[in-house]
């Protein structure tokens, strides 16, 4: 064990029905450990997009000036686009055992501060995002004011966070099914009757650029996950098989982002202006309103566990040496101060420019991790230097910039073809071709490892062959 061992180990669950809390950090899950089937990544993937956070982000097709049809195909190409990649990383989680911005380290090396930072930052906007909604709903439910309801929802859900990874499996699969009744509730209730979004104002180049736009919202929920992936895989035996952990993931995902946006989508008129105070006169009020409100608390309560689990990790792999629990209790913290602003003003563009800006990083991250593991897979030389990698993400961020479409900033090429959003495509593909090229000539030479690295020296990347070093 490495310098780290007390605080970047820990207690581990000893299989699904261990409800005690993990204090286990970023150190690989070693073999006798593993436990798990991978169906039960359905419901892991699946309830955190059952959240009015979801629903929301239906809504901005109706706003961008989308009909019903268009936007629900736009929401169908963005997830399934953004869930790929999702998918696939997750099966990294059996081979290495290790949580997703730990096997950053491969390519990033010490240099992985800089996106582990990013992503803990992004956790705690999520967290703000999603506990909008959850503390509106128990405001309304209980009478209380809206700062102390969204105190106890972020007390709430770290706890969930606190208890970890076999906790979060086990209320995901509980919450999928209850969110599927809540929200076959609501749909039931609120759809039918309800006038659809018409569009019919945009045409030619401004009605691709919306539809570019807005499928690019999509896709940026969807994507959004990339950096969890792992996290939730890594407890699974080293021999699941890969195809099982891919489909569980990514059917999940796709099946709930699109679920959950549609049925923005189609009572955009009546959710566009409000957040969860809507609800109950949307399905009539009385006991099913009450149902449906309890249904958006127990989800953010959820969907929010993952966001503290995956931020506790990302702190711990820059080099902060706090127990995994502790680092959720902090980003709790500050996802409240967040949630109040968010509270505030113009719920819409806030919303949408959140929702952007915690995305934006993900492709130019994932141009360098994956074609790094596809490389290493292959056999290429592991001893790379850490600043290709740098180099590459923040080259694919720089590239993206031009092209991105937020009301505080629109860039010349979006502007140019009316508001289509191709950032997240640029940055993935211009940090993958920066990488490949600079990767191949930068040579080999060895890096001393970040803080807490020890046990990552070592990944088995592919059966068969010797594991691999990321320094």
């Amino acid at each position: 064990m490495g310098a780290g061992a007390e605080v970047f180990g820990g207690r581990m669950p000893s299989g699904e029905g261990d409800l005690g809390v993990e204090t286990h950090g970023i150190s690989p899950i070693p073999a006798g450990n593993r436990f798990g089937r991978p169906w039960r990544l359905f419901g892991v993937w699946f309830a955190p997009n059952l959240t009015m956070a979801a629903i929301f982000t239906g809504t901005l097709g109706a706003v961008l000036g989308l009909d019903f049809r268009t936007g629900l195909a736009a929401i169908a190409v963005g997830t399934l686009i953004g869930a790929l990649p999702v998918a696939y990383l997750s099966t990294w989680g059996p081979r290495t055992g290790s949580a997703q911005l730990p096997v950053a380290r491969l390519p990033f090396a010490r240099g992985v501060v800089l996106p582990g930072a990013v992503q803990w930052l992004s956790t705690i906007m999520w967290d703000a995002l999603t506990a909008l909604f959850g503390g509106d709903a128990l405001a309304e439910l209980s009478g209380m004011p809206f700062w102390l309801s969204v105190g106890i929802v972020l007390v709430l859900q770290c706890l969930l966070g606190v208890f970890g990874y076999a906790v979060i499996h086990r209320v995901q699969t509980v919450v999928t099914a209850v969110g599927v009744v809540g929200f076959a509730l609501f749909a039931i209730k609120a759809v039918p009757g309800h006038p659809l979004p018409a569009g019919g104002e945009l045409h030619g180049g401004a009605l691709a650029g919306a539809v570019v736009l807005f499928t690019t919202i999509s896709l940026s929920l969807a994507v959004s996950w990339v950096p969890y992936a792992s996290d939730y895989s890594r407890y699974l035996p080293a021999g699941t098989p890969p195809r099982s952990v891919f489909w569980f993931t990514g059917t999940a995902i796709v099946l709930s982002c699109t679920l959950s946006q549609g049925l923005g989508l189609a009572l955009a008129d009546t959710l566009g202006g409000t957040t969860a105070a809507g609800v109950r006169g949307l399905v009539g009020g009385g006991a099913a309103g009450v149902v449906a409100l309890l249904v958006i608390l127990v989800v953010t309560v959820s969907a929010n566990a993952m966001n503290d689990y995956s931020g506790s990790l990302a702190l711990q792999t820059v080099g902060i040496r706090l127990r995994r629990p502790v680092s959720a209790v902090i980003a709790t913290v500050v996802a409240y101060a967040l949630t109040l602003w968010m509270h505030s003003g113009d719920l819409s563009a806030k919303f949408e420019n959140v929702l952007l800006f915690v995305g934006y990083w993900v492709p130019p991250f994932l141009g360098v991790v994956l074609p790094d593991w596809v490389a290493r897979r292959r056999g290429a030389a592991a001893a790379a230097r850490s600043w290709p990698a740098l180099l590459a993400f923040l080259a694919g961020f720089a590239a993206a910039v031009p092209f991105t479409n937020t009301s505080l900033y629109t860039g010349p090429v979006a502007a140019a073809l009316d508001g289509a959003d191709l950032a997240y495509y640029v940055g993935f593909l211009v940090s993958a071709a920066v990488y490949l090229v600079v990767r191949r000539f930068a040579g080999q030479a060895p890096s001393s490892s970040p803080a807490g690295d020890e046990d990552h020296r070592r990944l088995p990347l592919r059966p068969g062959t010797p594991p691999t070093s990321p320094s």
